[in-house]
This record gives C-alpha cells, sequence and structure tokens, in this order.
C-alpha cells in the first residue's frame, strides 16, 4: 500500500491505495472498492466547488501516481497510461472522453479568473510586472539559446496582453479527460506537471522521461525554445547531459569542484519534478539535472541563463540526491544524508536561508532549527516550501500571504519553522501555489 498527495493552484488531489483520488482530510472518508473516481476541490476551469465531487476516468485500471499542474492534471495508471485535462493548451494529442457540448456554462468567467491567476504569478512583489508562462499558445521554435535578460523580461512581461488578448470561449478551456497517445510500448509509472508542461517517467525504457506542453523556456529539455509540444516527446537526459567546463563552489557546502567536463552519474532517470517554468530529474545514481527558465538561478547552474538541454548541477558532485521539488521561481531538494538544499528565487524568504536574496548556486540550509534534523520528503509551493523529516516533524517557510505556512499566522518565514502536528503521524506533504495539505495517520 502506497500513498500519494499532491496539490496545484487549481486542483487539489490525493491518490490514495491506487484506486480513486481524493481529498481524505476534507471528506474523512475512506476508499471504497469498485470504480475509480477523482475528487477535487476545484475543477477549474469549470465553477470553483467548496466540497469534493467525483471526476470519473475511462478506464477501470488502477490510479498508481497523479499530479495537478497550475491549469491541469495528469494520472498515471498501473496499466502505465496517462490521462490529463485542464486548460488544453497543456493538454497533448490523444483521445477525448465525454461530452465537449457539456463543458459550457460559466467558462467565461472560469477564464477571467484563470487571468487573475496569471497575473498573480508574475512578478516577485508587484503582480503584473512577469508572467509564468510564454507569450500565447502559438507553436514555433526559437533557436536561441539563453538569450540576454532584457530580451527574456519583454518575453516575459507580454505574455499577460497575450493572456487578455486571448479568446475566452470553450477552446481554450477543457474538464475532460484525454488518453495521451504514447509509442507503442511505453509504460508511464511517474508524473510531474508544472506551470503548463508535464513530464512522464517510463518504465517499459527503463526511466526515459517524456515531455509535452509549453516550452517557451526550455522546460522541456529538447534543446530549443519550441513553444508547444502536442505531443510526448523524449527528452535526452543522460547521454547528452554533461555538466559545464567550469569551476563551482557549493554555497555553503564545503565542497568544490574543478572545472572539468564530466559525464552524467547514473544509467536512468528515476525522479522527476517540474515548477512554473523549470524541470529538474534525478538519476539512479542520484544526480540533479535541470532544465528550463533560470532568471533567478532556480536550475542552480551558477547563472541566470535558461538551460534549453538537461544539465547536470555540478555542485552535486559527491551528494547523492534523494528528492527534489520545484517551485516557481525555486527548487529545493534532498540528499541521501537528509540535508536539505535549495536555490532560485527567494523573494518570499521561499529559499529558507535566512534572508531574501536569490542563489544561483545549490545553498545547504544551515538553520539551527534544522540541526540533527535528517529531512526525508520535499514539496514546493508557488512561492513556499515544506519537508518531512525521518523522525515526522514538518517545517515550512516562505510566503504565508494565506496562512499556507500552518504557523498560526500570515507572516512570512526565511528559515524552516516547524509546524505544530499533534494527534498523528505526518506521512505527506503537498504544497499548493497557495495552500498546503498534509496526510497523517492517527497513533490510535
Amino acid at each position: 500500500m502506497r500513498d500519494w498527495f499532491l496539490c496545484g493552484v487549481i486542483y487539489r488531489v490525493l491518490c490514495r491505495k491506487g484506486r480513486r483520488f481524493l481529498l481524505r482530510l476534507l471528506s474523512g472518508r475512506r476508499c471504497m472498492r469498485g470504480r475509480m473516481f477523482v475528487v477535487a476541490v476545484a475543477v477549474s476551469p469549470w465553477p470553483f466547488l467548496e466540497t469534493p465531487e467525483a471526476f470519473p476516468l475511462p478506464t477501470e485500471a488502477s490510479i498508481v501516481e497523479a499530479a495537478a499542474g497550475w491549469a491541469h492534471c495528469v494520472a498515471a495508471t498501473d496499466t502505465g497510461e496517462v490521462y490529463t485535462w485542464g486548460w488544453k493548451e497543456c493538454i497533448p494529442s490523444g483521445k477525448v472522453f465525454g461530452d465537449p457540448s457539456g463543458a459550457g456554462g460559466s467558462a467565461k468567467d472560469a477564464f477571467e479568473r484563470q487571468n487573475l491567476f496569471f497575473t498573480e504569478q508574475v512578478s516577485p512583489r508587484s503582480q503584473g510586472s512577469r508572467s509564468s508562462s510564454g507569450s500565447g499558445t502559438l507553436s514555433g521554435v526559437d533557436g536561441r539559446g539563453s538569450g540576454d535578460e532584457s530580451t527574456k523580461r519583454r518575453r516575459i512581461a507580454s505574455a499577460k496582453q497575450a493572456a487578455e488578448s486571448s479568446s475566452a470561449g470553450d477552446e481554450t478551456l477543457s474538464a475532460l479527460p484525454c488518453l495521451v497517445t504514447l509509442n507503442p510500448g511505453v509504460r508511464v509509472a511517474t508524473v510531474a506537471a508544472g506551470g503548463r508542461h508535464t513530464l512522464a517517467l517510463s518504465v517499459s525504457d527503463i526511466g526515459q522521461v517524456w515531455g509535452w506542453g509549453y516550452g517557451g523556456e526550455g522546460q522541456l529539455g529538447l534543446g530549443s525554445r519550441i513553444r508547444m509540444v502536442s505531443s510526448p516527446h523524449p527528452i535526452p537526459c543522460i547521454d547528452s547531459a554533461y555538466g559545464k567546463d567550469r569551476a563551482v563552489v557549493l554555497s555553503r557546502g564545503g565542497m568544490t569542484s574543478e572545472g572539468q567536463s564530466f559525464r552524467v552519474p547514473g544509467s536512468h532517470v528515476k525522479g522527476i519534478a517540474c515548477g512554473g517554468r523549470h524541470s529538474a530529474v534525478i538519476t539512479d545514481a542520484g544526480a540533479l539535472l535541470t532544465f528550463g527558465w533560470g532568471l533567478y538561478g532556480q536550475c542552480g547552474q551558477g547563472s541566470t541563463d535558461d538551460e534549453l538541454s538537461p544539465t547536470c548541477v555540478s555542485s552535486f558532485l559527491g551528494i547523492r540526491i534523494e528528492a527534489v521539488a520545484a517551485g516557481l521561481w525555486h527548487t529545493v531538494c534532498v540528499s541521501a544524508d537528509g540535508d536539505v538544499y535549495s536555490f532560485g528565487g527567494n523573494q518570499f524568504g521561499q529559499l529558507g536561508t535566512g534572508g531574501d536574496q536569490a542563489e544561483t548556486l545549490p545553498r545547504l540550509l544551515e538553520a539551527p532549527s534544522l540541526e540533527n534534523i535528517h529531512a526525508k520528503t520535499v514539496s514546493c509551493g508557488a512561492r513556499h516550501s515544506a519537508i518531512i523529516t525521518e523522525d515526522g516533524k514538518v517545517f515550512c517557510w516562505g510566503w504565508n500571504k494565506y496562512g499556507q505556512l500552518g504557523l498560526g499566522d500570515v507572516i512570512d518565514r526565511n528559515i524552516p519553522s516547524q509546524v505544530t502536528i499533534d494527534g498523528c503521524v505526518p506521512k505527506t506533504v503537498a504544497c499548493g501555489w497557495w495552500h498546503t495539505l498534509l496526510l497523517a495517520e492517527s497513533h490510535t
């Protein structure tokens, strides 16, 4: 028996016992045998729901894992199939189930709410100067490299105008599940959802990563700025991802690596994570690879360049990474020794370093609250972070405007702060854009 727990800004879901999705903490009901279904607090772009409602998927197979992105969801079954639904530009070509005519209603109002979410993602402090997604839904490839920062800022700022000028018709929105068309024989075991892109990790070809959706900043790892990928494409992670030929010093870590080109340790990928517009994968040898938007250093490569292909974070050579999570502008990792590292944007203290300065290289968190702590599970929201330790303690830090840190107030924290959890044992934590959910077992 295994639990999966996740949440996003639109969809907040929990996969329990591989049978169905539900918000167990809200409903208080255990899974019953029978047909699988999805339960969500809100199945936007349709009207927001205050209580969980069933969302049937057209399969009798058991759901083994799922992920919730900014405006879409994705689920993998025990037969290796992948279903996805949500904002249409996040959905690849495939077989759509359901009656599109039944998906009307208040779609226009819902789209306007999506635009509010869209502008909320943009700037670190003033909502509206930057967007979390690219310029519209046009397909195309920009073969240039990282480009200068001013170009990136102009491209990012123009996204809000593109969103506002987009059609508010039903064509933009879909809550109908789509069976993703994969290559023959491909079976997926793990999925991750980002701002407007999706990664899937297959077991049939031993750790091959597949990606689709928006890739304008390189978050699909295909080596170019292809804006829309409408079908799953294999992402070359191991063979093509070599470390950069430069000296790298791990900030606060005490480990240096002289500037030598090296091959990525490992033979296949075992873990994946999606941020707002960047991605991260872990190899079986514990190497961390990142790709995508790098304006705040969230790729951990020592610069603010975008990474168009999977690139090994050379600062971690000699450190085995076991878990990774990606937020809107930041990334947090847990090593095999239970240490916590973070890098990227830090406007709200989401890195947990004690300040608000961005970090372009991984930084070891050395807060007194983490002394003698062995972290095990990590999750990132848009601008906050959370971990669960080996002994069942929960720590949160970062943005707290809506109380998403669970500390009894709405004050931001720039160091990990322990959350009081009485009468139960925390098992898994999931950060949404503006909220956090915790799966716990009672002592009895």
